[in-house]
C-alpha cells in the first residue's frame, strides 16, 4: 500500500485506517512475556556456545575476527572431546527447557539449528567419529601446511602468534595420532585401499631446509606493520620453530602412517564393516542429508535419477552428429585434445574468464550479492595429485584476503575443458563463494548461523548453481552441455555409489566402474572420488538431496505464485538465513510462497 499519493499528502480516508490500524499492530506485534522470557533464554544459550566453540577451537575464533586465542592450535585429545561433549550435553538440557513454540520464526529456525548441530555432535562422540582426523585428500596434516594463508600477518604480534602456532605443531600432531592408534586399537580405520601415495603430502613437508617449507613463506618478506627492528628476530624465531619443531613432528607422523597406520588399516571399504558399522552409517546418511531417509531409499532415489539424466545426455550426444555407442563417447571426450587444456596457465585463464562471465549475468538472478571478491588460484601442489578438480576456500570477511577458487592443474589430461563452466558455477558463482560471503554478512543471524555449514544446503546450493548456467546461457555449446550433464549425474551417481559401497557391499572396483560408465569424468577422477566417497561416508550423499529440493521447492513456489513469481526473491530468500537443514528450508520457502499470495 502506497501512503503518500503523487501530491506527497495522505488522504483523509488513509489517515484515518492508519490511524486505527497502527494500534492494533503495535498490539500485535509487542512480545508477550513468554515470548520475551523464551528469547532470552536461548540467545543466553547462544552466546555459551558460540564462546565455547572459540575457546575450544582457537583456529576458527582466528578465522571469525576473534584474536584471543591467535597463539593457540585445538586440543583433540580423547579427553578433551569428552570434556567438550559434556559442555554440549548441559546446553542440550538448557535448549530444551525453552519454549520453543513462544519464539518467533527467526529464533525457531535458531533453535532448531543450536538443536541439531548439539545432537549430532553429542551422536558422532557417542560414535566416536574423531578416530578419523584424515581422509583420503586431506587431514590435520594438509591443513596446517596451509597455516601462512589462514592467519593474520601484518604485525609484530601476528608474527608472534604464528610462531607459537608452529611450536605447538609436535603436541597436535601427536593428539591426531594418538587418536588414529585409537582407530587402530579398535579396527576403525581408513581402508587401505585409500591409502596409495598417502606418504606423498607428508613427504612434501619434509623439506631439507625451513626456507623450502610453505609455512617459511611469512618470514620470506615482512609487511609494513612488522618494525625493521623485530625482522630479524621473527625471522630465526620462524626458522627454528620449523626446523626444530614442525619438520620433526611431520617426519614422525610420516613414520607413524608407513610403519604402523596403512599396514594395519583394515582390508574392508565399506563403513558397515566397521564394528558397528550399519548403525554409524546411518547416522551419516541423516546427518549429510538432513532427512530421515535409510540408505536404501537413497540407493533408490539415485537410480532414479541416473536413467533419467541418461536419457539427456543421449539427446545431446545426437545434437553432435556424433556416431557410435555412449561408451564411445565418453572414450572420445577423455581422448581427443581439443576439450583439454595444454598448459596449467591455460586451464586458470579458462577458468578465470568463465568466472567472469558469469559475474556479469548475476543481477539477473539475485537481487542482493556480496561485497567479498574472490580469485581463481591451482591446488596447491603438494595436495593436488589426490585432491578433487577443484574446490572453494572461504576467507575470513574482516581479513584481508579474498575468498578462493581453487582449479586442480595436475593431471591436465585428466582436467577436461567441457566440465569447467559447471565446476565454476558450482564452486565460484553463484555456488560456493556467493553462498558463503553472504552467510557472514548477515549481521541479524546469530553468530554460529554465519559460519555454519550444513552439506545439504551448501552443496545443494552448488549443484542447483550449475543448472543456472542454462538460464543465464553460459553453456555454449553441446559440449559443454553435456559436461553440465556429467556433473549432474556423478552426483547422481554418488547416491548409488556411496550406499552401495557403505551399506550393500560394493566393492571399490565396482564404484570405479559405475562412476566411468555413466559420466565423462577422466579415469583418474573416478578413482580420487571413490577413494573419497570411501574415506568419507555420507559426504556425497548431500549434494543431490539438497538439489532435488532446492529445485522441488522452486517449482513449487512458480506454480503457487504464477506470474508473481521473481527468481531473484525467491534466490534471495533462500539465501536469506545461511546454511540450514533441508526441512528449515522447506518451512522458509513455504512461509515466503504465502506471504507473497496474501500481499495486495
Amino acid at each position: 500500500m502506497t501512503l503518500a499519493p503523487k501530491g506527497g499528502v495522505v488522504g483523509l480516508r488513509s489517515l484515518s485506517c492508519i490511524l486505527l490500524v497502527c494500534p492494533l499492530l503495535l498490539q500485535a506485534a509487542t512480545p508477550s512475556p513468554e515470548s520475551k522470557e523464551a528469547k532470552t533464554r536461548l540467545v543466553a544459550l547462544l552466546d555459551d556456545d558460540w564462546e565455547m566453540r572459540l575457546s575450544e577451537d582457537p583456529l576458527l575464533a582466528t578465522a571469525v575476527g576473534d584474536h584471543r586465542f591467535d597463539g593457540q592450535l585445538p586440543t583433540v585429545g580423547a579427553a578433551d572431546e569428552a570434556r567438550r561433549d559434556a559442555e554440549r550435553r548441559k546446553l542440550r538440557r538448557r535448549l530444551l527447557e525453552i519454549d520453543a513454540a513462544a519464539l518467533d520464526e527467526g529464533d525457531r529456525e535458531s533453535y532448531v539449528l543450536i538443536r541439531r548441530e548439539l545432537d549430532d555432535a553429542i551422536r558422532a562422540f557417542e560414535l566416536k567419529t574423531y578416530r578419523f582426523p584424515i581422509n583420503a585428500d586431506s587431514g590435520f596434516h594438509t591443513e596446517f601446511a596451509r597455516l601462512a594463508d589462514e592467519v593474520p600477518l601484518a604485525t609484530t604480534r601476528d608474527y608472534e602468534n604464528y610462531i607459537a602456532r608452529l611450536r605447538a605443531f609436535p603436541g597436535f600432531a601427536r593428539q591426531n595420532t594418538d587418536l588414529l592408534r585409537e582407530g587402530l586399537r579398535t579396527g576403525w580405520t581408513l581402508p587401505r585401499a585409500v591409502l596409495a601415495g598417502y606418504d606423498g603430502p607428508i613427504r612434501a613437508q619434509i623439506v631439507a631446509s625451513p626456507e623450502k617449507s610453505p609455512l617459511y613463506a611469512p618470514f620470506a618478506s615482512f609487511p609494513p606493520g612488522v618494525p625493521e627492528a623485530d625482522r630479524a628476530r621473527l625471522k630465526k624465531a620462524g626458522e627454528d620453530a620449523i626446523r626444530e619443531q614442525v619438520l620433526p613432528a611431520y617426519s614422525e607422523f610420516l613414520e607413524f602412517m608407513i610403519r604402523e597406520y596403512i599396514p594395519g588399516a583394515r582390508p574392508t571399504v565399506g563403513a558397515s564393516a566397521l564394528p558397528g558399522g550399519k548403525e554409524y552409517y546411518a547416522f551419516l546418511v541423516r546427518h549429510f542429508t538432513t532427512l530421515d531417509v535409510t540408505p536404501e531409499q537413497v540407493h533408490a532415489i539415485g537410480l532414479a535419477e541416473v536413467q533419467r539424466i541418461r536419457a539427456e545426455m543421449e539427446a545431446v550426444i545426437r545434437e553432435t552428429a556424433f556416431e557410435g555407442s555412449f561408451a564411445e563417447f565418453l572414450t572420445f571426450l577423455r581422448t581427443d585434445p581439443r576439450f583439454y587444456a595444454k598448459t596449467p596457465e591455460e586451464l586458470l585463464k579458462q577458468a578465470a574468464f568463465t568466472a567472469k562471465r558469469i559475474d556479469a549475468k548475476l543481477p539477473s538472478l539475485f537481487g542482493r550479492l556480496p561485497r567479498q571478491p574472490y580469485g581463481v588460484e591451482p591446488v596447491p601442489a603438494d595436495i593436488a595429485p589426490k585432491y578433487t578438480g577443484g574446490r572453494y576456500v572461504p576467507a575470513p570477511l574482516d581479513g584481508k584476503k579474498a575468498g578462493t577458487y581453487w582449479v586442480n592443474t595436475y593431471a591436465l589430461e585428466s582436467r577436461p575443458l567441457y566440465v569447467l563452466d559447471a565446476l565454476t558455477l558450482h564452486e565460484a558463482v553463484p555456488g560456493h563463494h556467493l553462498q558463503i560471503a553472504l552467510a557472514k554478512e548477515l549481521q541479524d543471524l546469530p553468530k554460529f548461523r554465519r559460519v555454519l555449514y550444513i552439506e545439504a544446503f551448501g552443496e545443494g546450493w552448488g549443484l542447483y548453481s550449475e543448472r543456472l548456467g542454462l538460464e543465464i546461457g553460459l553453456y555454449a555449446d553441446p559440449y559443454s552441455r553435456f559436461g553440465r550433464l556429467t556433473y549432474e549425474m556423478w552426483r547422481a551417481c554418488r547416491l548409488v555409489v556411496d550406499t552401495g559401497l557403505h551399506a550393500m557391499g560394493w566393492s571399490r572396483q565396482q564404484a570405479i566402474d559405475y562412476l566411468s560408465a555413466n559420466t565423462a569424468l577422466s579415469l583418474h577422477e573416478c578413482t580420487t572420488e571413490t577413494d573419497r566417497y570411501i574415506s568419507w561416508p555420507g559426504q556425497a550423499l548431500a549434494y543431490k538431496m539438497g538439489e532435488l529440493k532446492i529445485r522441488e521447492l522452486r517449482k513449487r513456489a512458480e506454480e503457487a505464485l504464477g506470474p508473481r513469481f521473481d527468481v531473484r526473491e525467491f534466490h534471495d530468500r533462500v539465501l536469506s538465513g545461511g546454511t540450514v537443514t533441508l526441512p528449515v528450508l522447506e518451512e522458509r520457502i513455504d512461509a515466503w510462497i504465502r506471504s507473497v499470495k496474501s500481499a495486495p
